[in-house]
């Protein structure tokens, strides 16, 4: 997976930890703010689903803390979409603080159109 980030971002640094203790392989790219929210829209990734970070895997992108095992059902069903995007930056997802913590959160199919759907939702700890 490719992630694009912005530098100062210790959030995204402790999801690709995860990703990676997980058996991916990830590379990073830091880049400035703008530049970080070009990429989110030329990925197809809508605003009001923009999270802190920005990965691309296999055609899709996964925004924000998606956990291992979304992704993993997204490259599983490969479904016609942009990709997944947890947006904002909810305590307790992965990279985020302790999950035994976590808020209630969503991650959403983002569709070819703009349009989103729930994929999974976490229920608050």
């Amino acid at each position: 997976m490719q992630v694009a980030k912005d530098p100062d971002c210790g959030c995204c640094a402790d999801w690709v930890a995860i990703l990676q203790e997980a058996g991916f392989a990830v590379s990073v790219e830091e880049m400035d703010p703008a530049a970080l929210q070009d990429r989110k829209a030329a990925a197809g990734i809508p605003e009001a689903m923009r999270s802190c970070h920005t990965g691309l895997i296999e055609g899709y992108a996964v925004e924000g803390h998606v956990p291992v095992r979304d992704i993993l059902r997204l490259l599983d069903e490969r479904p016609e979409a942009v990709g997944l995007a947890v947006p904002g930056m909810p305590f307790g997802s992965p990279g985020m603080g302790p999950e035994d913590q976590r808020e209630a959160y969503d991650v959403f199919l983002i569709r070819a159109d703009g349009s989103s759907e729930v994929f999974a939702s976490y229920a608050a700890a």
